[in-house]
C-alpha cells in the first residue's frame, strides 16, 4: 500500500489546509486521493533562472546510488599503494580508462567505464559531534545538519519538522511530464540501528511528496527479493476494467459541469487537471510496466547481476525510461551490520572481495554503460556516493566504534564519489587527496555542494526558497554548485 498523507498542520501559501490523510492502495487507489497528491505537487514555487552556467538544466532525471554504510575509498577508488602498510589498500591497484587514475582489483568493470564519469576524489566535511551514519545520511539527503543527536550518536525518528529529501524538492518544483511515479526509493529504507528512514522523507513539505517506497519483502541477505516486487497500488482491480474507469471519469466531468458554483469554487486549484493526471497514471500502465523486470532479456539481467543491487540498477534504468524524475537505490544492507554492508569495522578483506565489491562493480558499471548506449545518460545524472569513507589507518577507532586489525572506522574528511551524465565532464578526476587519502589537497566537495549541483543540473536554483512547517523561509540547500565538473 502506498500511504501519502498530507501535513494536517501545514497550510499552503494561499491558506488552504492540506488533507489530514490520503491513503492510496487497493480500492482507494481509484478515488480522488491520488489526484489530490498530484495537485499538491503542483504547488511548487517556480525556480529562478539565476546562476545559469555550465550544466544548467541539462538533467531530466537523477539516479542516486546510495552506498549506505560508508564504503572504504582506499579499498575501492583511491588505493594509495605507496602509503604505509596499515594505510594502503589491501587490494591490488589497477589502471582505468582515465589516464593516471587507478582503482582496486575489486572494480575491473568500473575501471572500464570511468571515462564516462567524473571521479569526485575529495568529498569532505567536518561533522558536528559524533560522525554516525544517521546524522551523515540526513545531511547527505537534505543538505542540512540534524537538530537532535543523542550521546550515542543516534537521532530521533523522522518527523514532519525534518528538512525534505532533495528528491522531494525536485519533484515538487519539476513534476514529471509523463503519467508515471515521480520519485521511487528502493529496496530498503535508510537506516542505522533502530532509526529508520531519517532523511528519506518529504519532511515539512508534507507526506504527499514522499517517495514511492518499493521495499519488497525479504531479509537484506535475500538476493532474490526483486523477483517479488508487488505494485498492486498501480493496478486496476479485476472487477473495474479500464473502460469502466474511463466512464467514471466522464461521469465526474458531467456532474462538475452541472454544478457551476462548485466548479467556480475549485477552479483556482485545477482539480479536473489533477484528476486526469491521476487517472492517466493508472490507465497508461507506464509505471506498472516499468516494474516488470521479466520483460528484460536474460543476458541483460545477468549483466547487471542477479542480486538485489544489480536488479535495482536495472529497474532504475527502466523507471527513468518511463519518465520517473528521481530514483534512489539504498545499498541493500543496513548500516551498522555485518556481511555485505559497507560498514566494515571488521572482516574488510573477505567481505569486500566476496560480497560488496563484485555487486557494486557489475551493477554500477552496467548501469552507466547501458544508460550511455541508450542515450539516456545525456539527460540523467547518475551518482554513486556514501555518507562518508573509511579511516586511512586500519584497526583504530575514530567514531567510538571498536575495529579489528583488518577493519576501518568512519572517515568524513576525505572520500570518493562517482558522478556521470547530463553535462558532467567525462573522463575527469575532480580534486586530489593527500598521500594517505585522509584530506583533500584541493577542491573539497561538501555533500551540500553535491546537492546544489544536482538542483542546478535539473534547472533549479539551489537557493530557491521553500517554507517549512513554521512558515519560515529556507533555501533548498546552502551550498554552491561544483561548476568545475560541469560543461
Amino acid at each position: 500500500m502506498l500511504v501519502i498523507p498530507g501535513s494536517q498542520d501545514q497550510a499552503t501559501c494561499d491558506g488552504m489546509t492540506r488533507r489530514e490523510l490520503l491513503r492510496i492502495g487497493g480500492s482507494a487507489m481509484l478515488g480522488l486521493s491520488l489526484a489530490d497528491v498530484i495537485s499538491l505537487q503542483a504547488k511548487a514555487e517556480p525556480a529562478a533562472n539565476a546562476n545559469q552556467g555550465p550544466g544548467w538544466n541539462r538533467a531530466r532525471s537523477v539516479i542516486m546510488i546510495y552506498l549506505q554504510g560508508g564504503p572504504s575509498h582506499l579499498d575501492l577508488f583511491d588505493p594509495k599503494p605507496d602509503a604505509p602498510e596499515r594505510v594502503r589498500s589491501i587490494f591490488t591497484p589497477i589502471n582505468t580508462r582515465i589516464t593516471g587514475a587507478r582503482v582496486t582489483e575489486l572494480l575491473p568493470r568500473i575501471a572500464g567505464i570511468l571515462d564516462k564519469t567524473t571521479m569526485l576524489r575529495t568529498m569532505s566535511y567536518t561533522p558536528i559531534g559524533l560522525f554516525n551514519h544517521t546524522a551523515a545520511i540526513y545531511q547527505m539527503m537534505t543538505g542540512y545538519q540534524a537538530d537532535a543527536v543523542s550521546p550515542s550518536g543516534q537521532l530521533e525518528p523522522p518527523t514532519p519538522r525534518d528538512f525534505p529529501h532533495y528528491g522531494c524538492q525536485v519533484v515538487r518544483l519539476k513534476p514529471p511530464t509523463q503519467p508515471t511515479l515521480p520519485f521511487v526509493m528502493m529496496p530498503r529504507p535508510l537506516q542505522e540501528s533502530n532509526v529508520v528512514n531519517k532523511g528519506g522523507t518529504a519532511g515539512y513539505l508534507g507526506r504527499a511528496y514522499d517517495p514511492y517506497y518499493l521495499f519488497p519483502p525479504g531479509d537484506d541477505m535475500d538476493q532474490t527479493k526483486m523477483n517479488r516486487i508487488s505494485v498492486d497500488d498501480l493496478q486496476l482491480r479485476p472487477e473495474v476494467p479500464a473502460t469502466r474507469l474511463e466512464r467514471r471519469g466522464r461521469l465526474r466531468d458531467q456532474l462538475s459541469q452541472g454544478m457551476p458554483e462548485i466548479e467556480e469554487a475549485v477552479a483556482r486549484y485545477d482539480l479536473p487537471q489533477y484528476y486526469s493526471q491521476a487517472l492517466n497514471l493508472i490507465l497508461s500502465g507506464r509505471a506498472r510496466n516499468a516494474f516488470n523486470l521479466s520483460a528484460e532479456p536474460a543476458p541483460m539481467r545477468e549483466r547487471y547481476g542477479m542480486n538485489t543491487f544489480g536488479q535495482c540498477c536495472l529497474l532504475a534504468r527502466r523507471l527513468i525510461e518511463s519518465g520517473t524524475r528521481i530514483v534512489q537505490i539504498n545499498w541493500p544492507k543496513v548500516a551498522n551490520s555485518d556481511n555485505h554492508s559497507w560498514d566494515v569495522h571488521q572482516g574488510l578483506p573477505d567481505r569486500m572481495r566476496r560480497q560488496s565489491g563484485p555487486m557494486l562493480d557489475a551493477g554500477l558499471s552496467t548501469l552507466i554503460a547501458d544508460m550511455d548506449e541508450r542515450g539516456l545518460l545525456a539527460e540523467t545524472l547518475v551518482i554513486a556516493v556514501g555518507e562518508f569513507g573509511r579511516s586511512p589507518l586500519r584497526g583504530v577507532s575514530t567514531s567510538g566504534n571498536s575495529n579489528s586489525a583488518d577493519g576501518r572506522d568512519h572517515w568524513p574528511y576525505c572520500y570518493t564519489g562517482i558522478i556521470a551524465g547530463a553535462g558532467v565532464r567525462r573522463g575527469h578526476v575532480h580534486g586530489r587527496s593527500d598521500a594517505t587519502a585522509s584530506a583533500p589537497l584541493d577542491n573539497p566537495v561538501h555533500p551540500r555542494e553535491l546537492l546544489a549541483t544536482i538542483y542546478h543540473s535539473m534547472g533549479i536554483n539551489p537557493h530557491t526558497i521553500a517554507y517549512n512547517h513554521l512558515n519560515q523561509p529556507r533555501e533548498l540547500v546552502q551550498g554552491d554548485v561544483v561548476s568545475g565538473i560541469l560543461q
